[in-house]
């Protein structure tokens, strides 16, 4: 068989387990607690066909041209001011349209990554920003995490050592995968060690706006006095992810590189979904929609976590996120949850095993738990067959 002389950067990229399972998740006797899957009936299908029709019949000739690199001007004008809700002051100019935030993960990796160079992120982190990162062949850096985010005395202690740290990645609210979110005191601190240290933020914050109890939080870019701060969101979870848009939010120099990748990537993003995004914003009430998907989402949380007091042996730990799509599973360290998910797809039930979130490896007695997608019914008898599993494991 022909042997293809591949570049060494495709040693270390795998397939994304996520992506893996998801393939498996499409039949339909299986319950998916797996992908980071919105509801599919919170989607705004009606309006949407009403939107594309009219997109097509007033400005079909723009919808479906080439645009800008940037994006769209007014869904750059109607993003940056919706960025007033996590206390981010932000002008079109300062806004760039990605496909998906995923495709900004890639770029924050390619603007900055030699290989050997050090990426310090949270323990865990996001599955999709370790597969991202891993074709330019960095090295991670692990920072512990509690209730209240990244330890920040942890994390100076990582940047004093190490001198070519290239970027922190954190994602602040509703984390993926653990649901947890950061105080606004470690916020502060973050931003205080990277200008101290001189080293950029990625700050992933899909989820932000997915806030079931309390108040939105102000982004960590709020706090940015340097211009060290990439934020990336997203129409995925707040709206839907077929559309493919997400964006990413910098002051100008850091900016212009995201800019100049992104024309060697793909010259822009879909310019007839960013045209008929722009029209929704301006059509209807997007705050509207989303309190519709919290409302579904909160609901949703609330069965899952009920069905885990009742269903899950005393020994297993959970979090109870306040808003976002997951909860994060601990079991006895003598568990692997690999294995375990082998079983659980016996009863036709499917999860992450936790490991995969770790870039380092280890903790494989844990799991990521996503409540958005199933029904009640559905959540609860996933959650009764997932604690007979682990019941059956225990010593």
């Amino acid at each position: 068989m022909m042997s293809l002389n591949y570049a060494k950067r495709m040693d270390n990229i795998r397939a994304s387990e996520i992506r893996e399972l998801l393939k498996l998740t499409q039949q339909p006797h299986i319950i998916s607690f797996a992908g980071g899957m919105p509801a599919p009936e919170s989607f705004p299908i009606e309006e949407f066909k009403k939107i594309n029709k009219e997109v097509l019949e007033s400005n079909g000739a723009l919808a479906l041209q080439y645009g800008p690199t940037e994006g769209y001007y007014p869904l750059r004008e109607a993003i940056a001011k919706r960025m007033k809700k996590l206390d981010v002051d932000a002008k079109a100019e300062n806004v760039l349209i990605t496909s998906g935030s995923q495709q900004g993960l890639d770029f924050a990796a390619k603007i900055f990554i030699n290989p050997g160079d050090i990426i310090v992120c949270e323990s865990p982190t996001y599955l999709g920003a370790i597969n991202a990162f891993k074709a330019y062949e960095p090295k991670f850096i692990e920072v512990s995490t509690d209730d209240q985010g990244m330890d920040m005395d942890e994390l100076e202690e990582v940047l004093k050592a190490n001198d070519n740290v290239k970027f922190i990645y954190v994602i602040p609210d509703f984390q993926n995968p653990s649901g947890r979110t950061w105080s606004i005191e470690r916020r502060k601190k973050l931003v205080e060690l990277a200008n101290k240290y001189n080293v950029a933020i990625i700050e992933d914050n899909p989820y932000g706006e997915l806030r079931f109890e309390g108040e939105i939080l102000p982004a960590i870019k709020h706090f940015d006095t340097e211009g060290r701060v990439a934020f990336l969101g997203t129409f995925s979870k707040i709206l839907c992810p077929g559309l493919r848009l997400g964006w990413v939010v910098a002051d100008t120099d850091l900016l212009s590189k995201f800019i100049l990748v992104k024309q060697g990537a793909d010259l822009q993003s879909s310019t007839v979904s960013q045209v008929e995004v722009a029209k929704f914003l301006e059509r209807y009430d997007l705050d509207e929609h989303i309190k519709k998907i919290i409302d579904l989402y909160k609901h949703r949380r609330d069965v899952m976590i009920d069905a885990i007091e009742k269903e899950f042996p005393k020994e297993v730990k959970y979090t109870y996120p306040e808003g976002g799509l997951f909860t994060w599973i601990v079991l006895p360290e003598y568990m692997n949850a690999r294995e375990l998910a082998k079983k659980a797809l016996e009863y036709n039930v499917a999860y992450v095993p936790g490991g995969s979130f770790f870039p380092n490896g280890g903790n494989e007695n844990t799991a990521r738990l996503n409540y958005s997608n199933m029904n009640d019914e559905k959540i609860r008898e996933g959650i009764k067959s997932l604690g007979k599993v682990i019941k059956e494991s225990l010593r």
